[in-house]
């Protein structure tokens, strides 16, 4: 089906609107844009028309949001609609259930516009209660005496000199960690080029609120966890997506003569990272217990490394394995996924596992593998609708889960049938240095 996309105009620059997995209507594109496109940041299939020189067809993959390069902007929307994406990504984070005022903007807004309007609206009702204080420690050289004195410090720096004085202290201060945190986020958004109005003029509220809290680079790939008390509770939601701002895809890169900035996120990723939240709190267990690990390795030597999305087990014993995908094909489940499950069966010595896709209403099936008996379960997962209409299909989930887990316990307490004796078996068999005379006797 294709998509609903549309070419025009916007300044100096066109804009393209596309849907995630769907291909569009052919454009026309010069050589310029078409290699601007062809970014693997972007995950565009991009194919030329038959019989034409300059038009194109474009199917995004599994990243959305928007992005602006080589004279273009282009916006990518999810299927599951923007509000879903959020709540999702948010509830992956930590267990955040946004707020109604947070989701006040258009449906059809782009995705950092979107995110952007979210954000100033639990800003604004954060910090309707005033601006968050804390203690933050010091460590400074003063005239006086303030807190307590470094005397390693004044020795070592100072060489007996009585001033200035080494001093540790605490002050009460808003340049706190939360509130830069949120002020991060908010300058990540200011630099997006973002097309609402309001979002722009939300996102400067934030950053003149903040005007006297240093601002704080981040890496995408460290943004710090938050911990909540009742002191800070009402920072939760703002928290939530200042994380979510600042762990994905804004960006700024260049490649050449093109530059490319803008806001990308993975759905491969977000759907992995909610299945998997939602699944431990379903389940009740902690993140030590069930999530994503490495078991070790498939072969004896260690060549071939396994690291399933899905385990569950006590550090002694796994008692469930599964992984998630976020995109199946139409004609089926992929027979690489299925090897991939069975390989992480085979390793853990389980009875079967349990792929769990996005979208799909087939009914579930059942792989049961030829000589070994694994059974390898496909479920799929409908994203559509509210947060908590997902989240009852997840406690459904969690119920096959625990009966795959009950299956394996069974096997093993059925004696013989464990990987141990199995292992147990193999070493007795194993080549030994015996004496000839050993053997006739």
């Amino acid at each position: 089906m294709a998509a609903t996309s549309r070419m025009r105009a916007k300044g100096t620059m066109r804009e393209i609107d596309l849907q995630e997995y769907a291909t569009s209507d052919a454009l026309t594109l010069s050589v310029n844009e078409r290699d601007a496109l062809a970014r693997e940041a972007l995950n565009l299939s991009i194919a030329p028309v038959a019989g034409t020189t300059s038009e194109y067809t474009l199917t995004p993959g599994s990243i959305v949001g928007a992005v602006e390069t080589g004279g273009l902007s282009v916006r990518i929307a999810p299927k599951i609609g923007i509000r879903q994406l959020l709540s999702l990504a948010c509830y992956a984070i930590d267990k955040v259930r946004l707020q109604e005022p947070e989701f006040d903007f258009p449906e059809q807004a782009a995705l950092p516009d979107a995110l952007a309007l979210a954000f100033g609206a639990a800003a604004r009702r954060a910090l309707s209660r005033g601006l968050l204080y804390g203690y933050r420690t010091e460590e400074d050289a003063l005239l006086a005496v303030r807190g307590r004195i470094r005397f390693d410090e004044q020795i070592r720096r100072r060489f007996g000199i009585p001033l200035p004085v080494e001093v540790r202290y605490d002050e009460f201060t808003d340049d706190i960690f939360l509130n830069r945190l949120v002020k991060a986020a908010a300058h990540r958004l200011g630099r997006l080029g973002l097309r609402s109005r309001k979002a722009r003029s939300g996102i400067a509220w934030v950053a003149e609120s903040l005007s006297d809290v240093s601002l704080v680079a981040f890496p995408r790939g460290a943004v710090p966890d938050v911990r909540f008390d009742r002191l800070n509770e009402h920072y939760r939601s703002v928290a939530t997506l200042a994380q979510l701002i600042l762990r994905h895809g804004a960006f700024e890169a260049a490649r050449g003569k093109v530059r490319a900035s803008g806001f990308l996120m993975d759905m491969n990723q977000i759907f992995q990272e909610f299945v998997t939240v939602a699944l431990r709190e379903a389940l009740g267990v902690s993140e030590q217990v069930f999530g994503e690990r490495g078991i070790g390795s498939l072969d004896m030597q260690n060549r071939v490394t396994l690291k399933p999305d899905l385990v569950w087990g006590d550090g002694s014993r796994c008692t469930f394995v599964g992984d998630v995908k976020y995109k199946r094909a139409d004609g089926g489940v992929p027979n690489a996924d299925l090897y991939q499950l069975l390989a992480y069966a085979t390793a853990l010595d389980l009875p079967g596992g349990l792929l769990i896709y996005a979208k799909g209403e087939r009914a579930p099936m059942t792989h049961t593998v030829r000589h070994s008996g694994k059974r390898l379960e496909v479920a799929t997962l409908d994203l559509s609708g509210t947060l908590e209409e997902t989240l009852d299909r997840i406690g459904d989930l969690a119920q096959r889960i625990r009966r795959l887990q009950r299956s394996a316990i069974r096997r093993v307490s059925v004696p013989g049938a464990s990987s141990d004796n199995v292992s147990q078996s193999t070493q007795a068999i194993q080549p030994m240095d015996v004496k000839p005379t050993a053997i006739a006797a």
